[in-house]
């Protein structure tokens, strides 16, 4: 079935008359206004993307991207400014504690009680991984 066979729904042909007046009343290139913007993510919500992205004559991929909502932000992960590592004596080890400190301040301690300390590089990994 083509897709230009499909009625347009009520509510896409409102928004298609609203944004018709918006768009004679305004010089061409104008953005539109958010909360015309905002009434097509509903719309797309309910009927579909290109359902709504044609007949509002809308541009599918910015629709697309406001349906997904704002992207996420990932920030770059930073370089420690300050690694010790203090390196036990010798002798045999009794306990052992370690902490670290993410940059966005989180905090892990671990205190080992052990002849042999864990493995705190792979340690610091799977917990660096579940900071994200």
């Amino acid at each position: 079935m083509n897709r230009e066979s499909k009625p347009i729904p009520e509510p896409v042909a409102q928004l298609q008359r609203q944004l018709e007046q918006f768009r004679s009343a305004q010089p061409r290139r104008t953005k539109l206004p958010e909360a015309l913007w905002q009434a097509a993510v509903e719309l797309a919500r309910q009927h579909g993307v290109y359902p709504v992205a044609h007949p509002l004559r809308l541009d599918y991929t910015r629709l697309k991207k406001r349906l997904d909502g704002p992207p996420t932000l990932r920030r770059k992960a930073t370089k420690p400014a300050f690694v010790e590592l203090v390196a036990p004596s010798p002798t045999q080890l009794e306990e052992c504690v370690i902490e670290f400190e993410s940059s966005s301040g989180s905090k892990m301690r671990i205190q080992w009680k052990a002849t042999a300390p864990p493995d705190w590089t792979t340690l610091l990994q799977a917990w660096r991984e579940t900071e994200g």
